[in-house]
């Protein structure tokens, strides 16, 4: 039998929230401490799972724990150096959960860890860039880090105001997720980088994010460097002399359905953007306000061409102390009509999965199933298809300025490929 204990901080304190046991990941049952629901500071840890007594089902367990996991190349490279099944997530866990996104933390033993920050010198920094997946893989293990997604990516401590970049180690918490250049998709940096800048000029709420550039700029040499909002600085806590940040919890928007990640793309009508409305209204402070946020999200990523905002990329901030639930801002927006990738986007609009044959039509029935207001829905689809090729354009600019030379380019073969509708 193996016990997995699960904690989750709150307000800056680690509590114990319960156990996952089983023989093995196929059997692995979650349930909470009934001491932890007692206290006055119990909360569930994700809308999908609820106080209850008794355990939760196996599938129900891997559903939310399962998804804090690396996916892709990378859970194929943690599995093969640990020795395990890529379905093995609780052996997974054992190795990486001592930091994850969000707030939980999980530990197979009790054995204390020391926690530092690590320098990492410009030539670590480039080897991080040119290296890519491989690289931030051996990087979670060192640090016992567990980022969610499919691309390379490792947390990292930054020190704002010298610009110098650290390495977690033990259980002390990052600040930044750094993503590498995608070895498939030229320039995917400078893509993420205007579109997230477009965003936010549209007046999507994002995080800061910026170009990591270790070199003259070329994909081997750039990395993506986006804040965590998921951490907060807040209190005198030090480790290695630097301040450090709190964390607050989040789930993605599969965990919070109870949908597998290996289902994060509605392949078949499933009813996924009504589903997320739904939770939105069931569990967020500002429903409403959460609402109209994400349905900005909605036109954006159709408009700016990008097929890839499956329902992990969309998630829920809680308080720190986990008695108010939000909106998390928006992340890993990318063009990817630049490229020659599916048009089948991540979920269903109305009855139509192919991005080139939305029409208004779709558009409508889409805001009527996430239970919006045909006249509120439309006025901002299309305030954001009036504005969107001058937010792309400023984008651009700003860019430039910092000596990002490909901006304009980009921006150009961002507004090509974007989809234009009447």
């Amino acid at each position: 039998m193996r016990i997995l204990k699960v904690f989750i901080e709150i307000d800056g304190v680690q509590r114990y929230v319960g156990n996952i046991e089983g023989e093995s990941f196929s059997d692995a049952c979650f349930a909470y401490s009934k001491d932890y629901m007692d206290s006055e500071f119990g909360r569930p840890i994700s809308v999908s799972l609820p106080f209850m007594d008794g355990e939760y089902s196996s599938k129900q367990t891997a559903q939310f724990f399962d998804g804090l996991l690396p996916e892709g190349f990378s859970r194929k490279a943690v599995a093969d150096w640990i020795k395990t099944d890529e379905r093995d997530y609780i052996t997974m866990l054992a190795v990486l959960g001592r930091e994850c996104l969000g707030a939980i933390r999980i530990v197979e033993s009790d054995e204390s860890m020391s926690s530092s920050y690590e320098k990492l010198s410009l030539e670590q920094v480039k080897e991080l860039a040119a290296e890519g997946a491989t690289k931030s893989t051996q990087m979670l293990m060192e640090t016992h880090l567990s980022l969610t997604g499919a691309t390379g990516k490792v947390g990292l401590y930054y020190d704002e105001g010298n610009g110098e970049w650290y390495l977690p180690k033990g259980e002390a918490p990052s600040t930044h997720i750094v993503k590498q250049s995608h070895v498939r998709f030229e320039k995917i940096v400078l893509n993420e980088q205007l579109c997230m800048l477009t965003a936010k000029k549209l007046g999507i709420d994002t995080p800061e994010s910026f170009v990591v550039n270790a070199g003259d700029g070329q994909d081997s040499e750039v990395l993506f460097a986006t804040k965590r909002y998921d951490r907060m600085i807040d209190g005198g806590k030090k480790i290695s002399g630097f301040r450090s940040p709190n964390r607050l919890h989040q789930e993605d928007f599969a965990q919070a359905m109870g949908i597998s990640s290996t289902d994060k793309y509605e392949r078949e009508p499933a009813g996924y953007l009504g589903k997320i409305f739904d939770v939105i209204r069931a569990y967020c402070t500002d429903p409403l306000g959460d609402q109209l946020e994400l349905w900005r999200r909605v036109c954006f990523n159709y408009l700016i061409g990008n097929t890839d905002c499956h329902i992990k990329n969309h998630s829920l901030l809680y308080g720190k102390d986990l008695k108010s639930i939000r909106l998390a801002p928006a992340y890993d927006i990318v063009c990817t009509r630049v490229y020659s990738t599916t048009r089948q986007m991540s979920y269903y609009l109305s009855d139509e999965i192919d991005i080139d044959k939305v029409n208004r039509k779709h558009i409508l029935a889409a805001a009527a199933d996430a239970g919006l207001s045909e006249r509120m829905a439309m006025k901002i689809f299309d305030e954001i298809a009036d504005s969107i090729d001058g937010a792309v354009s400023e984008a651009a600019e700003d860019l430039l300025s910092q000596g990002l030379s490909g901006a304009e380019e980009m921006a150009h073969r961002i507004s090509v490929a974007r989809i234009n509708i009447m």
